[in-house]
């Protein structure tokens, strides 16, 4: 059936949609927003929490961030605390399986729950975070190139954490695609700190057990602290000489200027932080502002950085 508008009704029409966009949807102001997680030792987490913090602050809301200190079963009883304070949306950074019975809180109450940098879960409205998958299989890759498809490769990973975990899967699964390349070892290291300590110290017993120059070709890592424990590790051996390729993933400034020196710590990616706690927090407010999702992940796009572009 055809529709036919009179002029009047067409300027009417004009109108309204120019002021729609002009306006834009609504954004809630004077919101009470929780954030809780576990990993704010982590220089990836400060920076896209102090982000969320400062979109958070434009947009009139008063946020709550909660560290946890590694404590991933205390963000239950903090997620228990701020439903029970009536916030208006929980930000969670963290596996999502792990805090179920929070979730199960949350959503009673109809808190909205959303991930920053955590996983996907059917209670959560939508996951905002980097493309693991790619991350992972563009340093893996990197790897394989660099050391001419062959030799012994140590990859440090942390299966705890979906984000982190899967880059493991990938990295895992382009390194079993070359078969003259072998995974001489898979370590998780105590993040409690950070990363690097464990890190340099497992490194440096693998290192004492492979003796031999050449005898490990390159160090794979989900993230740039153990890169970075890696890399201490090689050099307080006096093995730096060997070539031994380090890659990870964040492009932290620490692992920036390491790959500046253009020594062992070749290439990192880095995540756009800063765009990952400005999303999370522009996501929240369309949410609150009535508008229903339809994409339960949103990826903010990343960059491979080494020697050649790391000044940039």
């Amino acid at each position: 059936m055809a529709l036919t508008f009179t002029r009047q009704a067409a300027g009417g029409l004009l109108a309204t949609l120019a002021f729609v966009a002009v306006t834009g949807p609504a954004l809630a102001e004077g919101e009470k927003i929780a954030v809780i997680t576990p990993y704010l030792a982590q220089p990836g987490t400060q920076f896209y929490v102090e982000a969320f913090q400062a979109r958070a602050a434009e947009l009139g809301w008063e946020v709550n961030v909660i560290d946890t200190a590694g404590d991933v079963a205390a963000v239950i009883s903090r997620m228990e605390d701020v439903t029970n304070q009536g916030v208006d949306a929980i930000v969670l950074n963290v596996d999502p399986q792990q805090v179920g019975a929070g979730l199960d809180v949350a959503a009673a109450a109809n808190i909205p729950v959303f991930g920053m940098d955590a996983g996907a879960d059917p209670r959560i409205k939508a996951n905002i975070t980097s493309n693991g998958y790619a991350m992972a299989a563009e340093t893996a890759v990197y790897v394989a190139n660099r050391i001419g498809g062959e030799g012994n490769v140590v990859m440090f990973t942390f299966d705890a954490f979906p984000p982190v975990q899967v880059r493991g899967v990938i990295a895992d699964a382009v390194f079993a695609n070359y078969p003259d390349i072998t995974v001489l070892d898979r370590v998780t290291p105590d993040v409690s700190d950070g990363g690097i300590a464990d890190s340099r110290a497992k490194m440096e017993a693998i290192l004492a057990a492979n003796p031999e120059p050449g005898s490990v070709k390159a160090v794979w890592a989900a993230w740039d602290q153990p890169a970075l424990g890696a890399l201490q590790a090689i050099e307080a051996a006096g093995r730096q000489g060997e070539g031994i390729v380090i890659t990870g993933i964040d492009a932290n400034p620490e692992a920036r200027e390491a790959i500046a020196a253009s020594g062992n710590f070749e290439a990192s990616v880095a995540q756009d932080f800063a765009g990952i706690g400005r999303t999370t927090a522009d996501t929240v407010a369309r949410v609150l502002g009535g508008e229903d999702l339809r994409a339960s992940v949103i990826y903010v796009p990343t960059r491979l950085i080494t020697a050649a572009n790391v000044a940039d």
